[in-house]
């Protein structure tokens, strides 16, 4: 686990939020009360940009989020963050936070683990696409419908191009000082790092009106890995290169699917079963 992680207090704002995770480099964080320190939710840029509209912290972040203890092993870990989907597991020690435990922190395990386990063996989701000449507002939208944070790039062959992440689409913002401080990011040095609040131009009507395709933000030619590559191996494409997820091809190069860093944690819980 990472001891004594960054945290963000209630009572507190969305900007308080958004500037501790730039100033750190986070996409999320844990939200603690002021007055005692208690673990109170967890808060990540998708769950701001869900709710763009609300001000208040304890509006936004996830309530009742699962937690794990100190002692427990790194595959209940693993099993929780892989079943419940999520990345970010508080670790509680007598009532209090003490740590929190990411699945890259197992990746970084499970790179030197010897394992039979296969890429395909772990495909779980259902695989969101896009075409690169569509409106990047229509995709948006598809994004935030099918509540994924990456979409394989295909072109009109059915070939694979690129991928596009919500990271990508934040790009676009580096010299937009009044779009920053809408965000709450008050130090110009800040501006432009993407992993604040991706997507932020599509509530607006100027982002709206704009003729930018998939093509124009989507890194091309991206990484991508055999259905029959190792988990080891995968682990460690995704912790080198911090990857949060990975194409799927098949013998001909044909897309089969998108495997997640969650996905991956399925090594450990399968050396233990």
């Amino acid at each position: 686990m990472t001891p004594a992680p960054i945290v963000v207090e209630v009572p507190g704002s969305r900007n308080d939020a958004i500037n501790i995770m730039v100033r750190n480099n986070l996409t999320g964080l844990p939200v603690v009360r002021s007055s005692d320190g208690k673990l109170m939710g967890i808060v990540s840029r998708r769950d701001i940009f869900r709710k763009l509209d609300e001000d208040q912290l304890s509006l936004i972040m996830k309530k009742d989020c699962i937690t794990i203890g100190p002692d427990a092993t790194l595959a209940e870990a693993a099993r929780i963050l892989s079943d419940s989907r999520i990345h970010r597991l508080p670790v509680i020690e007598g009532g209090r936070l003490v740590g929190i435990v990411t699945p890259t922190d197992i990746l970084r395990e499970i790179r030197n683990l010897k394992t039979e386990m296969k890429a395909e063996d772990v495909i779980r989701t259902t695989c969101v696409t896009s075409y690169e000449g569509d409106p990047l507002t229509y995709i948006v939208s598809a994004m935030r419908i099918s509540d994924v944070a990456a979409l394989p790039v295909l072109n009109a062959s059915g070939d694979l191009v690129g991928i596009l992440t919500d990271r990508d689409l934040f790009s676009d913002q580096i010299s937009d000082a009044d779009a920053a401080l809408k965000l709450g990011v008050e130090d110009p040095k800040l501006i432009g790092l993407r992993n604040v609040m991706p997507l932020f131009y599509t509530a607006t009507d100027k982002y709206r009106a704009n003729d930018k395709t998939v093509k124009d933000y989507m890194i091309p030619h991206p990484t991508t890995v055999f259905r029959k590559t190792s988990l080891s191996e995968v682990a460690r494409l995704m912790v080198v290169n911090d990857f949060g997820q990975v194409p799927v091809h098949g013998t001909k190069d044909e897309l089969v699917g998108m495997i997640y860093d969650v996905d991956v944690l399925r090594a450990i819980i399968g050396a233990v079963d």
